[in-house]
Formats: C-alpha cells, sequence, structure tokens
C-alpha cells in the first residue's frame, strides 16, 4: 500500500483536501476602530460568501494593515463573527512608498477541494487596483 501525507491513496483520492490560500484587500475608510472593524467584517464576509468557507476548515489566518492602520486589530471582527477557534495573526504590511495607504489585506489557509483556479480571490474598493484582475473575475461570478 503507498502512502500519500499519512493515508493510503484510495483514501487520498475519496476526499483530495488540502491546504489552498485564499487572499482579499480592502481601503479603510479612516484610522478609527469602528471603521477598521467594519471593512474587516465586510471583507472577510465577502471572502466567506464568494468560497463557502467554514471556520472549522480554516487552518490559520494573517491578517496586515499598512502601517497608517493601527486603531484596532482586525482580528477582532473575525472573533465577533464567530471564529473563535481559529490561529489568527496580525501585523503590518511593508510600507512601500507606492503602495495603497490605509489597506486591510487578508490570507486565510483553508483546507478544501477546490483547485488554485476556483477559488474566489476578493479585492473590494481601491484595493481593487492592486489586482484588477482578480477584482473583474469576482464581479463576474456575483
Amino acid at each position: 500500500m503507498s502512502k500519500k501525507n499519512g493515508t493510503d491513496e484510495s483514501a487520498w483520492a475519496e476526499h483530495p483536501m488540502r491546504c489552498m490560500g485564499v487572499r482579499g484587500a480592502i481601503d479603510v475608510a479612516e484610522n478609527t476602530e469602528e471603521a477598521i472593524l467594519a471593512a474587516t467584517h465586510e471583507l472577510l464576509t465577502a471572502m466567506i460568501d464568494a468560497n463557502n468557507i467554514d471556520p472549522d476548515d480554516v487552518g490559520s489566518m494573517f491578517m496586515t494593515t499598512t502601517m497608517d492602520l493601527n486603531a484596532q486589530y482586525p482580528a477582532v471582527a473575525a472573533r465577533a463573527l464567530g471564529w473563535m477557534d481559529v490561529a489568527i495573526m496580525c501585523g503590518h504590511e511593508m510600507d512601500v512608498p507606492h503602495g495603497l495607504p490605509q489597506c486591510l489585506r487578508i490570507l486565510i489557509n483553508w483546507h478544501t477541494t477546490l483547485s488554485a483556479q476556483d477559488i474566489q480571490h476578493v479585492y473590494l474598493g481601491a484595493a481593487q487596483r492592486l489586482r484588477p484582475d482578480r477584482a473583474e473575475q469576482l464581479n463576474k461570478t456575483i
């Protein structure tokens, strides 16, 4: 019996779960707790809805903000949505001179059977300019 990731091949073929990344970004109106939490809620719920994500299938989530956003941890919004058991790390994005200001980004490491081509990455508001190809793809599916 050959092994693949600690299971036999027949079990692997029946349940081809793998960890995939789901990305998203949104601009935040101002550096206030309310604005950061509202933008995080909007982006995270859009990512959940676009991909039918169940928090039980999430391995971890990494949230970043640009250096000009520090009034609240974005993870607070995820906890308010019930994501109590997901490992979440918050940090600051690189301070690139031509980067989008007041930007929140999320990377969810998610166990799914979807292929990379089937995952819907979500870019909202001014953050659509970061990945116009992904923003256009999402708009076609809505």
